[in-house]
């Protein structure tokens, strides 16, 4: 019998025309560890918030069908009854915090569930020792960094025992040692046998040997697919892409090789798997001169677009920012890396004037940025924010686009015309009148990005791009930014996303502690696992693989791809290009 049963769902919130999700079916068994995958705004989150009753009794509405957890229906039971059985972990962990320290945060719960002060003591105990804080029992919990306070939301799910587990994008906001380590987690978890886990991610390549089964859905919550894991990337992967589904980087370049022939055996899921099945296949080949693939370089100029002065920020008794100086040119490719809390988004603040710099520290094309009047600084420099619901100021999504041109004075016609063009740029159209609050993860992003765009600033900087993206709105973005940098525009980005720094970037700054420790190309930086280490960063998922297979210096997925094609098939390779 299903654990968990979802028959005929159709949910809609407030404000939306349409269901989010409508005629949904699906079952998962007790024991499973199932990844849920699907594009921006397929309803994945909606699902989760279904299953432990927070839809429909804090939000949303199930306009027809029904969930059961357990042999509870989540409409009628209490919130209480099925949090002991189902906990759920969000993408930020500070949404979820209602105490000050990790003691109180993980009691909270277990006294809403009226256990007694011993068993919540040995609990609280249990549970973090399980997540690897036992000595953060007294800390608070702004002291943590992004990946302890994951793993204290965890502890507190643990502690009330639920034999469910749902982990909404948990390492969104993590840099990927923290993103490591929560995937390590959920190897623990899945140890332990006593938990079903539903997992919504989009970081594949690390966490691929813990899934069971692999479901996907498409628009309006419908299963695209629904199978073992290998199954279903080696035989729906094109059908995956063309729903902008992300899938694992080693899954992708395999099917790219099996179109033209090169079938890896057996389909690779994994960085082990691939080095293996691409190792057994060039026994005994001809050793071939390494191949290099790269982004065509635009001309940048010597002016600088930004320029950083011996920049120092203080909270209170704590340095965030220490002795800052860096020259961005006009025209550059700029990522911004670093562990959490390494003083990134505080130093990207200072330079839009968010955070005000004393005079003379920070410089925008030439001028001092404490003597450029706000009005006039916001047509100069355009900033997305990570939390894209942080800048929202109107109701609704066509709105929001429409209010820095209404700002700018523009006449009525070119602002509706500039406005439906960024919106159907973005995938948003038919979301024109829906509030932007009400929009999924991706969908928040694209129009952030698309308010942004739509002044025309030289200076675009922005705070986790593909946050929350689907493969192919993200990509979609991206090459929006590349070809914006290409015309002249500076681009700045803040990301934890190293394939994207391999494939985009044409230099890139790692901050540690509040200051820069590396400034360079991203092969440079590449080059050094000492300090890749040492910044909490890894290499991305196919220049990790190529340099397991002796390729160093390999970036991106096409140069990847190139060299395979010559080390596993030269004369099908030669011919293709003929």
């Amino acid at each position: 019998m299903a654990l968990i049963e979802v028959e005929n769902l159709a949910v809609k919130y407030p404000g939306r025309k349409r269901p989010i999700l409508e005629q949904v079916n699906l079952q998962l068994h007790e024991g499973e560890t199932v990844l849920l995958l699907g594009a921006s705004g397929s309803g994945k989150s909606t699902l989760a918030l279904t299953l432990n009753g927070l839809i429909p009794h804090n939000v949303g509405k199930i306009l027809e069908g029904r969930v059961r957890v357990d042999g509870l229906d989540t409409q009628k039971a209490s919130v209480v009854d099925l949090a002991r059985r189902v906990g759920i972990v969000f993408q930020d962990p500070d949404a979820q915090f209602v105490m000050l320290t990790v003691e109180d945060e993980i009691v909270f719960g277990m006294e809403n569930l009226c256990l007694s002060p011993e068993e919540m003591d040995r609990r609280v105990e249990e549970a973090l020792a399980q997540v690897g804080l036992p000595q953060h029992r007294y800390r608070r919990v702004e002291q943590l960094s992004g990946g302890e306070k994951q793993r204290v939301t965890l502890a507190s799910l643990l502690a009330m025992e639920p034999s469910v587990l749902l982990f909404d994008e948990p390492t969104a906001n993590l840099d990927p040692v923290g993103t490591r380590d929560v995937f390590e987690l959920l190897r623990q978890c899945k140890e332990m046998k006593k938990h079903t886990i539903l997992l919504i991610e989009h970081k594949l390549d690390d966490l691929m040997d813990l899934i069971d089964r692999v479901v996907v859905l498409g628009k309006g919550g419908v299963v695209l697919a629904d199978g073992a894991p290998r199954t279903v990337f080696q035989e729906q992967m094109e059908l995956l892409q063309k729903h902008g589904v992300w899938v694992p980087q080693v899954a992708s370049l395999a099917h790219r090789l099996a179109q033209e022939g090169i079938v890896l055996d057996p389909f690779p899921l994994t960085l082990d798997e691939a080095e293996e099945a691409i190792n057994r296949k060039r026994i005994g080949a001809e050793p071939v001169e390494q191949q290099s693939v790269s982004p065509v370089l635009t001309q940048e100029s010597e002016q600088a677009a930004i320029e950083v002065r011996n920049l120092s920020y203080r909270v209170a008794s704590r340095e965030i920012l220490h002795d800052v100086s860096l020259r961005v040119p006009q025209g550059d490719f700029l990522a911004l890396v670093g562990s959490n809390g390494a003083g990134k988004t505080t130093l990207a603040h200072h330079l839009v004037d968010i955070l005000h710099p004393p005079a003379g520290r920070v410089w925008l094309q030439g001028k001092d940025i404490t003597r450029i009047p706000a009005r006039e600084l916001v047509h100069h420099v355009g900033y997305v924010f990570q939390n894209p619901e942080h800048q929202f100021i109107t109701e609704s999504v066509a709105d929001e686009i429409a209010y820095g041109l209404r700002v700018m004075g523009l006449s009525a016609a070119e602002i509706t015309e500039r406005t439906n063009t960024l919106l159907e740029r973005f995938g948003l159209l038919q979301l024109a009148r829906a509030n932007p609050f009400t929009l999924s993860h991706g969908e928040k992003r694209r129009l952030s990005v698309a308010t942004m765009l739509a002044v025309g600033q030289q200076v675009l900087i922005l705070d986790e791009p593909t946050f929350g993206q689907d493969q192919r709105n993200a990509e979609a973005l991206l090459e929006i930014l590349w070809q914006l940098h290409t015309e002249g525009r500076t681009i700045v980005v803040i990301t934890h996303d190293m394939a994207l720094v391999a494939q985009y970037a044409r230099h890139v700054v790692v901050m540690e502690s509040g200051r820069p420790i590396f400034h360079g190309t991203p092969a440079t930086l590449f080059a050094q696992p000492d300090l890749l280490a040492r910044a909490h960063l890894t290499l991305p998922p196919l220049t990790s693989l190529a340099a397991r297979l002796g390729w160093p210096g390999l970036l991106t997925s096409e140069a990847v791809y190139q060299q395979c094609m010559q080390a596993l098939g030269r004369e099908l390779a030669v011919k293709h290009v003929e």
